[in-house]
């Protein structure tokens, strides 16, 4: 229910085209981040790990920042238990909450609870069924975080 069915490809350019309450998904080094189109070029996520070391709350961005410079996509899902309109004010409902957890309550799990009134993370099921894949997350991540503390662009857009 909660998996996306399709993925399309989206470009900024043509955000004027995306419909309010989609499931959008940008690809970062080790994993995908997501967060919900609200419209007028503004994305709401929970920003958790994707700018920086200390977590981070649910927040309204543009596109643009969102994306960070990845580009991103747009999670289809044919059957969602809210409407477009309710997703998008259930996604506002939690603005500013800070209590992000990377296995129980990540920018995945605010998506999918918008909605379908359920979180789950398909990316956190994927590491627990396969923990050599899990570990290799979990490296990936170490490596960027120390890369941007030294300022290396390898992992991380420079805005």
């Amino acid at each position: 229910m909660s998996q996306p069915d399709h993925v399309q490809d989206a470009n900024i350019a043509f955000q004027s085209d995306l419909p309010r309450g989609a499931h959008l998904a940008t690809r970062r080094p080790g994993y995908m981040h997501h967060g919900i189109y609200v419209g007028n070029g503004k994305v709401i996520h929970y920003a958790g790990f994707s700018r920086r070391l200390s977590r981070g709350p649910v927040e309204i961005v543009s596109v643009e920042q969102f994306a960070a410079g990845f580009g991103f996509e747009v999670v289809s899902h044919p059957f969602t238990k809210y409407s477009a309109l309710e997703a998008v004010r259930r996604a506002a409902s939690r603005l500013g909450e800070r209590n992000y957890r990377l296995l129980t309550n990540n920018c995945e799990h605010f998506c999918l609870w918008c909605l379908f009134g359920q979180g789950r993370s398909e990316q956190v099921q994927a590491c627990l069924r396969h923990p050599a894949h899990g570990v290799a997350v979990v490296v990936t991540l170490l490596v960027c975080a120390l890369g941007s503390q030294l300022n290396l662009a390898s992992c991380f857009s420079i805005q």
